[in-house]
């Protein structure tokens, strides 16, 4: 199946505010919930051990996505570990939520931050989750180079695939949308509103999801991507992890500066 670079309706700029934090609260209840990127908690904690980075910068982070339950993971739950939370459009109510759960481990950025150009003064391990896809291949490379250009870690991890069985699974999200759209919190009648009387999240969140599947990059890809970077003494690693469902693994991408080697753009191939 082909790459498909089509548009995710709540990533527009266009797209009401308002139902953008509702799309991205309904991804982080979902994310956290079922626990999808608990496998590669062992793949990140190895390329911070080897960076001896004691900061995460994450970009493209939504509502929060899966880092209560990794934060708890990494560094063994260390508060000297700190995590930072950006996005493009940060949805600075649902970051506050999170990091007062995190106790404190978790802190954000108020300000928009493009993951193309991530400013020098959020210095750290850099990650994304289920946001690398929406980037066509220029801002990608742009993405990863940004990194490169920075001495930074980088790691790049996906739950969609262009296989039927993920896609399958977005029907099925779609569904279970109105089954736990009620415990989401903080609970907001315009949510009740807006997933039964008139669904618009429930419609939004699978079409977006098929669209995420069609627009996700295989590890082979990936590694083409990595190919065209000008980073010298580099580690890449690509792969893929199985994830909380058999049929959905993990694809990750981590790449990281190893100082005075003589390797150039080294690929591991997990």
């Amino acid at each position: 199946m082909r790459r498909i670079q089509f548009i995710e309706l709540h990533e527009q700029p266009w797209f009401p505010l308002t139902l953008r934090n509702e799309i991205t609260d309904a991804l982080q209840c979902g994310t956290a919930l079922l626990k999808v990127y608990a496998p590669i908690s062992v793949l990140l904690q190895r390329a911070l051990d080897a960076t001896r980075s004691q900061s995460n910068i994450d970009v493209c982070s939504g509502s929060g996505g899966p880092w209560l339950d990794l934060s708890q993971k990494l560094r063994g739950g260390s508060s000297a570990y700190r995590i930072w939370l950006t996005d493009k459009f940060p949805n600075v109510a649902a970051f506050d939520r999170v990091k007062a759960a995190s106790a404190k481990r978790l802190d954000f950025h108020r300000s928009s931050v493009d993951a193309m150009k991530v400013p020098a003064e959020l210095d750290g391990f850099r990650t994304m989750f289920s946001s690398f896809h929406h980037f066509p291949p220029a801002k990608a490379r742009a993405i990863l180079q940004n990194a490169v250009d920075a001495r930074q870690g980088i790691g790049i991890f996906e739950i969609t695939s262009r296989t039927a069985s993920a896609i399958g699974i977005m029907f099925l999200w779609f569904l279970t949308l109105f089954v736990f759209t009620p415990s989401i919190r903080p609970f907001r009648w315009s949510r009740l509103l807006y997933t039964y009387v008139l669904p618009i999240i429930p419609l939004v969140l699978l079409f977006d999801g098929l669209v995420s599947c069609l627009r996700t990059y295989r590890t082979t890809e990936l590694r083409g991507l990595i190919e065209e970077l000008a980073a010298t003494e580099y580690w890449w690693e690509i792969g893929e992890r199985s994830g909380a469902f058999v049929i959905l693994p993990v694809t990750y991408l981590i790449g990281y500066p190893r100082e005075g080697t003589e390797r150039t753009n080294d690929l591991f191939t997990a």
